[in-house]
């Protein structure tokens, strides 16, 4: 029969908070309690029998828990199929006893890692007892309910009360597909940890939690977002993120992340930026930020690495943008900016942690680490007879980062402390090149003494003589090209000053 009363559940949890309105449904409709540990204990202070696990195996807990309900008269209890007359033969010849409802969640594995704890510690946090009592209820979710995490309580509560602590096999096979979910997440959890070190190779990612996005990036695809929003940010005014929102703030978090030690302020349209500045106040990173590109701006996603003032929050609330994200709004700046309610205010909680990125493709999943180099003056090795000067340095330096975030091939016009303008995403650098040129002059940028950064090598000389004729004045690029010293020797007849970093940032 597809509608199965409950008269047994085993339960035995880490976490008690949510259990008890759960218990009082079960003893309602008169079911029976065993447990284990500190689970015995909480439903013995409700004041409801409960028989220990012990007294059901008749085996005491052993080896400081590791071994406390792998035994036959629990594992029986579970699997044997109702409904098979050789398994309810052997249960009466074992005297195993159904049990109809396991509820049990899995020692908190994820959180110790992440809260840096002992390996000892970590290992004791796989859970071996509970994984297979869940897998076990799940296999059998003809028979058997399985309630496999406290997130699940809510729902199965309902259902309790609603059927009198009866279920469907609709319900059961719904519950054991949530509990197959939970043991391959927290498997692919272990599996991660040891792989760190043991680097076996296969692909193996999981993440809870999903949130059903309006649409993917056009209308007509789906799109669902898998992770932890609410811990990166809270949401202090707006509309929903959506496909195209969570890949643009991906980018600005990480272009921003590049310049902890000063104030920076970005603007961000389809992943590129289309402004990037840093100053002593945060109003006049902005302002020089949207200098670079006043059109593109429109709509953009922005970000900030500091708290947005009043005065900042001005010159800001003139412009039409979908997102702002900032580790901190000052209460009179929040006010002014919240007064159209459209716009999305992101108060950041957390920097990105992720070491590596992946994608579909082929059929397949390929996987790479994050580009986390950022070049620095160590890095710098000047290939020409001019050395670029301090100013310049800090200037190529500060394009670099620019440039690294940036849709290849691409090209960064820039001073220290200002990006003038961009090439992005062209299938030549030279078009890269002449796109930035021309951007530039249209927003009334002069390009003498200003610097160019590249994303990768340059085959031919072609770049360094069209930078030459705006009069820019050094370069920075990753060198490597057969043809190196074609540009090397045009940058020397020019009295340019070029750097290799032996770092190329492509960006696909």
């Amino acid at each position: 029969m597809s509608q199965k009363k409950i008269t047994r559940a085993l339960i035995s949890v880490y976490y008690k908070d949510g259990l008890e309105p759960i218990l009082h449904a079960l003893a309602k409709n008169n079911v029976e309690f065993v447990s284990t540990g500190g689970t015995e204990e909480f439903i013995k202070k409700l004041g409801y029998p409960v028989m220990p696990v012990e007294q059901l195996t008749g085996y005491p807990s052993i080896f400081g828990g590791r071994v406390k309900t792998l035994h036959p008269a629990i594992f029986g209890g579970i699997l044997f199929r109702r409904d098979e007359a050789a398994d309810v033969k052997q249960a009466a010849d074992f005297k195993i006893a159904p049990i109809d409802l396991v509820i049990v969640d899995l020692y908190p594995f994820e959180e110790t890692v992440a809260q840096g704890g002992s390996e000892e510690d970590i290992i004791e946090k796989i859970d071996i007892g509970g994984i297979s009592l869940i897998r076990g209820a799940a296999k059998n979710f003809n028979d058997v309910l399985i309630v496999s995490s406290r997130s699940q309580y809510a729902d199965v509560l309902e259902l309790l009360i609603k059927n009198n602590s009866s279920t469907t096999l609709a319900d059961r096979k719904k519950f054991a597909s949530l509990a197959f979910d939970v043991t391959s997440h927290y498997d692919s959890a272990i599996f991660r940890y040891f792989n760190a070190e043991q680097s076996v190779s296969s692909f193996k990612a999981s993440y809870a939690n999903g949130r059903v996005l309006r649409y993917g990036e056009n209308p007509h695809q789906k799109g669902i977002y898998f992770g932890d929003l609410e811990g990166l940010f809270e949401q202090l005014n707006g509309k929903e993120l959506s496909y195209n929102n969570l890949v643009d703030v991906d980018a600005a978090l990480n272009l921003i992340h590049e310049f902890q030690d000063q104030t920076a302020f970005v603007i961000i349209k389809h992943t590129n930026a289309c402004g990037v500045a840093t100053a002593p106040t945060l109003k006049e990173a902005y302002l020089k930020a949207l200098q670079a590109d006043t059109l593109s701006a429109f709509g953009g996603v922005l970000a900030s690495n500091q708290k947005i003032d009043l005065a900042a929050a001005e010159e800001i609330n003139k412009l039409f943008f979908e997102i702002l994200i900032a580790p901190g709004f000052d209460s009179n700046a929040l006010a002014l900016l919240k007064s159209k309610k459209n716009r999305i205010l992101l108060n950041q909680k957390q920097t990105l942690t992720a070491t590596k990125q992946f994608k579909s493709l082929l059929n397949g999943v390929i996987e790479q680490d994050q580009d986390r180099h950022t070049d620095s003056q160590a890095d710098l090795k000047t290939v020409t007879q001019r050395s670029p000067t301090q100013a310049e340095v800090q200037a190529l330096l500060f394009a670099s980062k620019v440039c690294k975030h940036t849709k290849s091939n691409t090209i960064i016009l820039a001073v220290d402390g200002q990006m003038l303008s961009s090439g992005v995403g062209q299938t030549s650098r030279v078009d890269a090149l002449r796109q930035a040129i021309e951007k530039a002059k249209s927003f009334g940028f002069n390009l003498k003494g200003s610097v160019m950064a590249s994303d990768a090598f340059f085959p031919f000389p072609d770049c360094v003589e069209i930078a030459s004729q705006e009069g820019i004045t050094a370069v920075i690029q990753p060198g490597g090209s057969i043809k190196d010293q074609d540009s090397i020797d045009f940058c020397n007849h020019q009295n340019m000053a070029m750097v290799f970093t032996g770092y190329r940032h492509f960006k696909h």
